[in-house]
């Protein structure tokens, strides 16, 4: 089974294909979408909120993190007592 699920995707893989590339695109140094943005002011809405993000993340993972160290001690402390 797994052996047909991996031959399935790379199938899928092989045939999908997402741009075409030209011999300009290697010349051209322009990023429409950002230029848009950025000519709108909305590059900055966009940063904003990739750094809430991260900064949540961040927060939420280091919260996390202490809270089990406090419980691995909690039961190291149990299993040394007992």
């Amino acid at each position: 089974m797994k052996k047909f699920l991996t031959i399935l995707f790379l199938c899928f893989s092989l045939a999908s294909v997402a741009q075409e590339i030209t011999e300009g695109s290697y010349t051209d140094q322009t990023v429409e979408m950002a230029d848009t943005m950025r000519s709108n002011g909305k590059i900055y809405v966009v940063v904003a909120v990739i750094m809430i993000l991260f900064v949540g993340l961040s927060v939420y993972t280091i919260s996390v993190d202490k809270k089990i160290s406090k419980l691995e001690k909690e039961v190291f402390k149990e299993k040394v007592n007992s």
